[in-house]
């Protein structure tokens, strides 16, 4: 099941209300936690800001809080259906990866490219590791003090990784207008979709066809 098609023929409907809702609050608590983590380990900052310890409360109730919306989306069947396209590689997938001209509009994609499909895996693995590693750092009870040595470090570079990842996804936002409008309002025109999502805008112009993106 799709999300209701946007009633003017220039523009397809990318997405629906939970999957933007989804987006933009793991986002708010992406950066929030990130936002919080660089005052946490920068002296530079953590000193003329103070209050360490709500800092540090905020941090670790964001972090904790970052699954649910996920969570809460799965009662979406358009979200469940948008996770699923995002946790499978097709061929013309490989094909982006490879290919030096990958946004030429010359490989059908899905509705995610490869890029994103990526980005989806890293980031959702990354969340598990910090809310795993966060969670034996914030219970000092849990386990022995080397285990929570090994999670701090772990944490630490896990939370780089990630905060890499989101720089380089809003980057790429900022690169698409159509891309940021898509999730700010569900819809996108038809050219770029076509332009960019072929197989997916093919897929929504021609409902009878096989929707296998």
């Amino acid at each position: 099941m799709t999300p209701p098609r946007a009633e003017d023929p220039r523009t397809l409907r990318r997405f629906g209300r939970v999957e933007r809702a989804v987006h933009w609050t793991v986002a708010a608590l992406m950066i929030v936690c990130i936002l919080t983590a660089a005052i946490l380990y920068n002296g530079a900052l953590a000193i003329p800001i103070g209050h360490r310890h709500t800092i540090e409360l905020i941090h670790v109730y964001c972090g904790f809080a970052l699954p649910v919306p996920i969570l809460l989306g799965l009662v979406s069947r358009t979200y469940r259906t948008d996770l699923g396209r995002l946790n499978r590689f097709a061929p013309s997938d490989w094909r982006w990866l490879r290919s030096r001209r990958r946004r030429a509009g010359t490989i059908p994609v899905g509705k995610f490219n490869a890029g994103q499909k990526l980005n989806a895996a890293l980031t959702a693995g990354a969340i598990l590791v910090l809310l795993g590693t966060g969670t034996l750092m914030y219970f000092i009870g849990l386990v022995r003090l080397s285990w929570r040595t090994g999670a701090t470090f772990v944490h630490d570079w896990f939370a780089l990784g990630l905060g890499i990842l989101v720089l380089g996804h809003i980057y790429f936002a900022i690169k698409d207008a159509e891309a940021r409008r898509g999730m700010r309002t569900g819809n996108v025109s038809t050219a770029w979709a076509q332009r960019e999502h072929a197989a997916w805008a093919d897929d929504e112009l021609n409902p009878d066809g096989d929707r296998a993106h």
